[in-house]
């Protein structure tokens, strides 16, 4: 072989002696035949596939660029060197002057100039075929030839030009061309660098427009980063997506495959039933009952269903397609998947060739004989090896978590595809925050999976290469390591699983913090949360400590055991430092394996959930099954075009079923449902989106300002506007939490209005607005002369009142149609509809006008003592959720409520101006409450004050300690093999200092391992101290914050400080502070072992440093902001699919779904812009850290070559091995740093919210007598208030007397100050001047708790708090049982609460949820019997009670507080028409204060609102 390469050349292909000398050379004709033929053939393999491109149909059209232009000419000049060199050998050999016998050139000089010439036409071509590749910008594959070229043309180059220093030139017009070649190629290598940017691609996304080296650096990132740097990055600063990162990109791709997946899976599922024996169809009731339905259902019915219900679940868990989710996801995103492993499987060859490398590099130092360029080309090449894998580990783990972002954004647009589209019977089985948790947790997990997906077989494959050079190096004694390598993970699983318990512990406990308001209890919950943590923590010290002792003890086992097994085996530098990175190396698989397969065992969870829903049934349009195991309704019924129908029947009787009929909602047992032309539906329960007021009235639709203007007129809500702050435009929370009720029902009026369909379905729209409102809507919207009087119009109402004007009535009873016809002629048929009238005759004798106000829904027909729920109206799934945001919603202080307890629902009581003014203060708290730029220093600081001086420096220390104890340890470990070279010959060796060795080495490692628990438990103890301290603090505090607080700040915010931030600093802290002072450390002990070994490190340690801050400073700043972007943009996607689950109703109605799916897209989208970013700024950072790791490493090795004379191998082993592991170390202290930022911004939270100014103290030491108030007279003497002192009064000096045991009502439209009275009396706000006066004594003058302990409230809305109903009436266990059973006996709950198993000991839930409203109102009002005051105050509930639990409050208020003073707070007037004196407020002035009779005969404010309420007629006349 080397003969024909000889004879080919013309010269000796290979001989040894080229390298043994001290400046070593390549043979001219390897560099001639080997070095030409590797780049080129590298340049023809990677052909075809460019050129490829050519030969498309279409292909695409790019502009010449100059660059292009540039790139071709250079092509073009080097195929003319090439022939040039081909026409100088042929000239050569055959000019005519050459005598013939001359000796011929030889082979080569003609193959290589032809083969060049055709490479150079071949780049031509492929620069071409990148041209017309759409949106390549440059390619990787020509740059990396153009690479490989000039690397290998250099070995000529430095010939070449040794040759002409020593010997002259010898053949000038070869070197000439050699070098003006060389020149060209490297021309061509630097502008193949350089991306050949289109003008339509330079503005979007700079990552289209990047090189390769940019790409495979990551810096085209720069520019962003520049900016976080300069300033905190916003939304506005996210570059666009690229189109394959694109929601609707990814969700296309994926739903073809899933589509295609899901079809075999049914398929399968058919078949596997098949085999089943069929058996009766058992799914009818496992597809959950229409709520309506269950309404009707007798109790006893209910519990035997129940029953069935259960056996039935148990098969119909299989009833869905399984397995065919992941085969989705891996066939969809395929082609990332592979490129990722082949990544990550490059990645793990290399790193097991550092171990290697720096085993020759220690046998070169021991070995002086080895010549020092063999030095240098280790030095580079460890350099190499390092650089390569770091850029392949980051474009694997950049891959993987853009597969993961992919994965979880798929799995989002599919979920809410499904949600638009899913069948009532599906939806009914999971609540709506089960389907929200689909969408954010469970694709979270898939995320979260897919990132590290690889290691499945990753792990394996590097823990199974680590043994196998181990084993090279130390034979069987690896075997020791590696038993208690394996030993620990059962240890560290076991303490995993415990830990899991414990924290599943502080979960539970953390939902109970909140709602006992009172301290002790929360601190008594506080303590157990932290005994639980306390343990928490000490078990991971134990997992701790197991970990650090784990290197130490495998390394300890293994060495012992090699040099305890044969005295021959020698512990020398190259095994031991080659055996601890190799062991380094499999620290990592080990300890991920169990991570990963737990997070393997969530995700099969979520994918079960996953695949349940997106596999579950689709809505039929035309849907004709049905199952007949329960009553639903037989209805036949015939509407004419442009009637208005209604539709009338008791609780229950299925008239919000006939309307989701109607829409297709529900299933139809036989029969047809025809609807000519469009709907628009108007739910029970309003539907308002988070947007502005409105876009919730267009809904999607054209703006037309005349109709928009005709619409809110008719709708009642011009005079709504002008209290909103921004008229229109103001923005509405979720759920509508700053509209009240009956503003809410009117916008969705409004919407349906505005839609102007043919159809529409009227659920009950006027049940939740006041009387006149009501009767305002039916005669300007939906009755006989309103705005849609040609429309058809199908309304479900309570309002008897309504019934005379409307065309046609059906009478539905149980499901059944049981009349139809007009007002007059069902009033003479007596049937059901005449009963009907009399359920209400009782009522309808003295307030029929007003019954309609009352929510007759709630009517309670169904008897005490039946299943709680029974009473409430049949709801929607969403209604039920929307309660659980109920309890929320009493504290979001910003809704406003027409006049109630809660002054600051009353903010019609502030003027518009003033109103604009707090919406904006409101905006700035929360953008404060994002933007914090660097973080303080004294905030660290006050963190480690709270936790303890003490605590915190011995912690230091200690750490600190350990970390010179392992850098001791290694130092001894170099020691030890320096043993090899003191005694060569084995016999020799002492086996006492064996030994000692040994113990020496041993007892370090234990040490070091003790000292890290000891560490950690102080750290524990240190921040569990911290914790208590903030906690406590933050508590006493929010609880004695006045009542303006919680006006301006939403309780969302306040909960958040106690469940996000306390979390944060019970359990994130510690975590990232112990981290980061560990990573500090570990730095600090590599930079001092490199020294210790190498003295000219230090050198380089000062610019190594700056660059290393820089870089951390400008990750950090601009990480920071995106981590916050991204939580900032992520909360919108779940609450828009929250939102779009709880209207689907209304969505499917109005035919909007394409809409919304857009509009989801959208969210995803933003989210993206700032996910990515973050992905690739960890890249970024990892890139430029990774690469001052890799420098790091080259220097050490640089220095050891330079002096390696002075060197022992030991400490050069040392050294490197450090460096080698310093790069993990310094991407995590960076990343620690920037976490520790991230989270201490907590402590700074919770600290601002201790600062809050209290409210006046609890007791003074002017304390009342003890049975004040004995008599209950009140005194307004000249009394002003207002609400902040910015604002203007809301109270202006009033002045009244009001006796003992006088009965006052209160009266007066919203916001004329009727709430801020009663307020005024609790101090809950102060006065701005004048005095109340209770029995003589000023209220202002002594202590809260005095004053509101003297006084009773019944509040609008019945607050209760989770716990039993004894705590919820007496909290502090003042009273006996026997009282509370008597005044139970009072509210008539008697019998309610003794049919309960518990008892008094019933567990209320969040918000009083089990109960109904009633229940909750006639608790309050056992509440109030129990306190016996003498002051009653009476804050009347609007829509929120039915007639009958009215009447049953009213009379035992007459009966029971006849000794008291009484103040009730009317919004139905008849309520009060018994009472001694009507106080009428307008504008915060009392107008009028006298006894009913005399001020209706007055005929002045109070007669106008008695008539607007339609009291007057009747009553009048009888009294």
């Amino acid at each position: 072989m080397s003969a024909a390469l000889d004879e080919y050349c013309g010269s000796i292909f290979w001989n040894a002696s080229f390298l043994d000398r001290p400046d070593p050379d390549l043979p001219v004709c390897v560099e001639r035949t080997v070095l030409v033929w590797v780049p080129l053939a590298f340049l023809w393999l990677l052909a075809p596939w460019h050129l490829a491109t050519l030969f498309k149909k279409k292909p695409f059209k790019a502009p010449f660029s100059k660059l292009y232009i540039c790139k071709q000419v250079l092509a073009g000049l080097l195929f003319l060197t090439a022939v040039a060199a081909l026409a100088l050998t042929l000239g050569e050999d055959y000019r005519p002057s050459s005598d013939s016998s001359a000796p011929k050139s030889p082979v080569v000089l003609y193959v290589n100039p032809v083969l060049f010439a055709v490479s150079w036409l071949l780049v031509m071509l492929l620069q071409e075929a990148v041209r017309r590749r759409e949106k390549a910008v440059d390619s990787g594959s020509l740059f990396l030839f153009w690479l490989l070229q000039v690397v290998c043309e250099i070995f000529a180059f430095q010939t070449l030009l040794r040759q002409a220093l020593t010997e002259g030139i010898s053949d000038l017009p070869r070197f000439c061309l050699f070098y003006i070649t060389f020149g060209l190629q490297l021309v061509a290598l630097v502008s193949s660098a350089i991306a050949d940017v289109p003008p339509d691609l330079k503005e979007a996304n700079p990552e289209a427009g990047a090189a390769f080296v940019s790409r495979i650096t990551f810096n085209w990132f720069n520019r962003m980063v520049i900016n976080g740097y300069k300033r905190p990055l916003v939304q506005e600063d996210m570059w666009d997506l690229n189109e394959k990162d694109s929601t609707s990109h990814i969700s296309q791709e994926f739903e073809e495959i899933m589509n295609q997946e899901l079809r075999k899976a049914r398929i399968r599922l058919q078949r596997k039933k098949s085999k089943s024996k069929p058996g009766p169809d058992q799914n009818g009731l496992a597809k959950g009952i229409s709520q309506d339905v269950l309404v009707m259902e007798d109790t006893r019915e209910k519990a035997e269903k129940k029953k069935k219900k259960k056996k039935e679940k148990k098969p119909d868990e299989s009833n869905y397609p399984k397995s065919w989710l992941v085969p989705s996801i891996l066939k969809t995103f395929k082609w990332i998947l592979i490129e990722s492993a082949i990544f990550k499987l490059l990645q793990d060859l290399l790193a097991f060739a550092s171990p290697q490398l720096l085993k020759v590099m220690i046998s070169f130092t021991q070995d002086k004989s080895i010549y020092v360029w063999q030095g240098y080309i280790y030095a580079v090449l460890l350099m190499i090896v390092t650089f390569l894998q770091s850029v392949f580990l980051q474009q694997y783990f950049h891959r993987c978590f853009v597969l993961g972002m992919k994965v979880r954004t798929a799995i989002m647009a599919a979920v809410y595809k499904k949600a638009l589209v899913v069948s009532n019977d599906a939806r009914k089985e999971s609540t709506v925050g089960e389907t929200v948790n689909l969408m954010s947790a469970d694709a979270q997990r898939f995320n979260d999976v897919t990132n590290f997906i690889h290691l499945l077989w990753s792990c394996p494959l590097q823990i199974i290469l680590s043994i196998v050079f181990l084993w090279i190096e130390l034979g069987p004694s690896v075997l020791a390591g590696l038993l208690v390598m394996v030993l620990m993970v059962p240890i560290n699983g076991l303490l995993a699983t415990k830990s899991k318990t414990f924290q599943v512990l502080q979960i539970i406990l953390k939902l109970y913090a909140w709602e006992p308001s009172f301290e002790a209890q929360v601190q008594g919950i506080r303590d157990q949360e932290l005994k639980v943590m306390k343990k928490f923590a000490y078990l991971s010290a134990v997992a701790t400590f197991i970990f650090a002792c784990a290197p130490a003890l495998v390394s300890l086992a293994t060495f012992a055991v090699f040099v305890s097994v044969g005295t021959d085996n020698i512990l020398d530098a190259e095994k031991a430092f080659t055996s601890i990175s190799l062991f380094n190396i499999l620290r990592f698989p080990l300890a991920m394996l169990p991570m990963l397969i737990s997070s393997m065992v969530q995700t099969i969870v979520s994918k079960k959930r996953l695949e349940k829903f997106l596999g579950g049934e689709d809505l039929d349009m035309m849907a004709v099954q049905h199952d007949s195991s329960f009553s639903n309704f037989t209805v036949s019924l015939d509407i004419a075009p442009g009637h208005l129908v209604a539709v009338v029947g008791a609780v229950g009787s299925g008239k919000s079923s006939l309307i989701s009929a109607l829409l297709g909602e529900m299933h139809n047992h036989s029969g047809s449902i025809n609807i000519k032309g469009s709907v628009a539906y108007v739910p029970q329960q309003a539907w308002i989106q988070n947007a502005t007021l409105k876009d919730n009235i267009l809904f999607g639709s054209d703006l037309d300002e005349d109709k928009f203007q005709r619409v809110l007129k008719v709708c009642a809500l011009e005079q709504d506007l002008e209290l909103l702050p921004g008229g229109v435009l103001t923005e509405i929370g979720e759920k509508g939490i700053n509209l009240s009720g009956g503003q809410k029902q009117r916008v969705s009026l409004a919407r349906a209005a505005y839609s102007s369909a043919d159809i529409y379905l009227l659920d009950d729209p006027l049940s939740a607005v006041d009387s006149h409102v009501g009767k305002h809507l039916f005669e300007r919207v939906i009755g006989p002369k309103g705005l849609l009087k040609d429309k058809t119009r199908i309304l479900v109402t309570h309002g008897i009142n309504f019934l005379p004007y409307v065309d046609e009535i059906v009478v539905l009873v149980d499901g059944v149609v049981s009349e139809v016809g007009s007002y007059s002629s069902l009033r003479a048929s007596r049937g059901a509809f005449s009963e009907f009238l009399d359920t209400y005759a009782k009522e309808a004798s003295n307030k029929s006008d007003d019954s309609k106000a009352s929510d007759a829904e709630q009517m309670d027909v169904v008897p005490e003592g039946e299943d709680p729920q029974a009473d409430s109206p049949p709801e929607d799934v969403v209604s039920v959720t929307l309660k659980r945001e109920n309890s929320l919603r009493h504290s979001q202080r910003h809704g406003k409520r027409n006049g109630s307890i809660k002054v600051r629902r009353n903010s019609s009581a502030r003027s518009k101006k003033d109103s604009e003014v707090t919406k904006k203060g409101q905006r700035l708290i929360e953008k404060e409450a994002m933007e914090t730029g660097k973080v303080k220093f004294s905030v660290y600081m006050q963190y480690l004050r709270s936790m303890g001086w003490g605590y915190a420096t011995t912690f230091v220390a200690v750490y600190f300690i350990q970390n010179v104890a392992f850098v001791g340890q290694n130092v001894w470990l170099s020691e030890w093999t320096n043993d090899a070279v003191r005694y060569p010959n084995e016999s020799t060796y002492p086996a006492h200092i064996r030994d000692m060795r040994i113990g020496v080495f041993g007892a370090l490692g234990i040490a070091q391992g003790f000292l890290v628990f000891v560490g950690t438990l102080l750290l524990a103890d240190g921040a569990i101290c911290a914790s208590r301290t903030l906690h406590t603090r933050l508590l006493s505090n929010i609880l004695r914050a006045p009542m303006l607080f919680f006006d301006t700040t939403p309780s969302g915010r306040v909960v958040n400080r106690f469940a996000k931030d306390i979390f944060t600093v019970d359990e994130m802290i510690p975590m990232s502070f112990r981290s980061w002072v560990l990573c500090l450390l570990g730095v600090l002990g590599t930079l001092f072992v490199i020294c210790l070994a190498t003295p000219l490190f230090t050198a380089i340690i000062v610019p190594l440093a700056v660059i290393y801050y820089f870089v951390q400073r400008f990750y950090v700043a601009t990480s920071r902001q995106l981590r916050r972007l991204d939580s900032v943009s992520r909360s919108p996607i779940y609450s828009h699919f929250g939102e779009t689950v709880a209207g689907l109703s209304v969505i499917r109605a109005y035919g909007h779904q394409e809409r919304f799916l857009e509009r989801n897209k959208v969210t995803i989208d933003n989210n993206l812009m700032s996910v990515y970013p973050w992905i690739v700024s960890n890249r970024w950072l990892a890139m430029r850290l990774e690469s001052l790791g890799n420098l790091m490493v080259f220097f050490s090795a640089l220095f050891a070559v330079i002096s390696r004379d002075t060197l022992d191998s030991g400490l050069v082993g040392l050294s490197i091995s450090y460096a080698l592991n310093v790069t993990q170390t310094l991407n995590w202290f960076v990343r620690m740093t920037s976490e520790l930022e991230t989270n201490i911004v907590a402590v700074e939270r919770v600290s601002e919210y201790t600062e809050i100014k209290n409210e006046a103290a609890w007791t003074t030491d002017k304390r009342p007598p003890d049975d004040w108030p004995s008599e209950g007279k009140v005194h307004f003497e000249d009394y002003k208030v207002r609400y902040r002192p910015e604002l203007e009064l809301v109270l202006h000096g009033i002045t009244c007397d009001i006796e003992s045991t006088e009965k006052i009502g209160i009266v007066g439209r919203t916001g004329a100050g009727k709430s801020s009275l009663t307020n005024c009396l609790f101090r809950i706000i102060e006065a701005a001047d004048g005095q109340i006066l209770i029995d003589g004594v000023d209220v202002a003058n002594i202590g809260l708790h005095d004053l509101r302990s003297r006084l009773t409230i019944i509040p609008q809305d019945p607050v209760l708090f989770s716990g039993t109903l004894r705590m919820n009436l007496d909290p502090f266990e003042k009273f006996s049982d026997e009282d509370i059973w008597k005044v139970l006996e009072l509210a008539h709950l008697k019998d309610f609460v003794g049919g309960l198993a518990a008892g008094l000991q019933h567990e209320v839930a969040e918000g009083g949820e089990n109960l109904s409203v009633g229940q909750r109102q006639l608790l309050c009002l056992a509440r109030a019997l129990l306190r016996k005051s003498r002051i009653l105050i009476l804050d009347e509930a609007t829509a929120a009670v039915d007639l009958e639990t009215d009447n049953l409050i009213q009379t035992t208020i007459r009966q029971e507080f006849t000794h008291c003073t009484v103040l009730t707070i009317a919004h139905r007037i008849n309520t009060i028409l018994d009472s001694s004196r009507v106080m009428v407020l307008d504008a915060g002035k009392i107008v009028e204060f006298d006894s009913p009779g005399a001020l209706l005969q007055k005929q002045g404010h109070f007669f106008a609102l008695a008539k607007e309420a339609g009291v007057i007629s009747t009553e009048y006349t009888a009294l």
